[in-house]
């Protein structure tokens, strides 16, 4: 809304992402493009151009996991085609790319404060960064009502104001941010050191970045049976995502061959990752992985 993006616009992002992705865009009445991702589970560059038209308008890169995306080359991208940048950095909380925080790279950056992310809150809640004056100005008006000054609504605004109390928790919470993702950068380390079972891939990473690993995920051909054996073992699993955005019923009619996004969501695994997990946990549960067998 805030960029001008309106019914029929085109807006490319990955389709192995949380659907909300997506949803942004369907919500104004745009498109989603769905692009391919690369081996590190972010949207491959080389897609995206393949899939600019003159419809296209914008391209939202995921830094999925706390892994950033290949920005130079998305930038690159989106400056000869003159197309707006959204970085959806809801799962990548301090991460770095090239130095840089993500979120301050594109036009805009997206932040998700739900409990379960690396910065939460005690409910729902988000942000949106810019350093663009003009975007800043139209965003702060929209998130109340479109108001600029009190009762005089000069956009069709909505009501997406972050309350108090989730702001005090989240600037009480904030400060210990850097040591809660280097405590999660220890565990994946760990991980990817002690995890040796010919069955598991581990994960993959685009050079200069560091990730913050909200989510630590790694592939296999034996899925299922793996996550029976660790839930038998006590040890939770999830899979994010096992359904990608493209083959969601509410996109049953753009469906369109994305071959490496369908294979990662036939065999991605997600394991446990936060500060609080004890090594001794952490030694248990690559001990059970190593132990597993077809």
């Amino acid at each position: 809304m805030a960029l001008g993006i309106k019914a029929g616009d085109e807006v490319i992002c990955p389709s192995l992402t949380a659907t909300f992705t997506a949803l942004a865009i369907s919500a104004i009445g745009a498109v989603p493009v769905f692009a391919d991702v690369d081996s590190s589970y972010t949207i491959d560059p080389e897609k995206i151009q393949e899939l600019v038209t003159s419809k296209t308008r914008a391209i939202i890169p995921v830094h999925l996991y706390g892994q950033p995306a290949n920005m130079d080359r998305i930038m690159d991208i989106a400056r000869k085609n003159n197309l707006y940048v959204i970085e959806d950095a809801c799962q990548a909380h301090g991460a770095l790319y090239k130095g840089r925080r993500v979120g301050s790279i594109g036009d805009i950056g997206c932040f998700s404060f739900y409990p379960t992310k690396n910065l939460g809150a005690i409910g729902d809640g988000g942000a949106i960064t810019t350093n663009n004056e003009s975007i800043y100005e139209k965003i702060r008006m929209l998130r109340h009502g479109g108001q600029k000054n009190r009762y005089l609504h000069e956009l069709l605004g909505r009501n997406s104001r972050l309350d108090e109390i989730q702001a005090a928790v989240l600037s009480a919470k904030l400060i210990h941010l850097d040591t809660w993702n280097a405590r999660r950068v220890a565990i994946a380390n760990y991980y990817c050191k002690n995890i040796k079972n010919e069955t598991i891939s581990l994960p993959q990473f685009i050079p200069d970045t560091q990730s913050v690993f909200h989510l630590f995920v790694i592939k296999t051909e034996y899925r299922d049976k793996l996550m029976e054996y660790l839930k038998n073992n006590e040890i939770q699993s999830q899979i994010h995502y096992p359904i990608p955005a493209h083959q969601q019923p509410i996109y049953k009619e753009n469906q369109p061959n994305l071959a490496m996004t369908e294979e990662f969501a036939s065999r991605i695994v997600s394991l446990p990752v936060f500060p609080e997990l004890t090594d001794d946990q952490l030694s248990r549960i690559c001990t059970t992985i190593n132990s597993f067998s077809i």
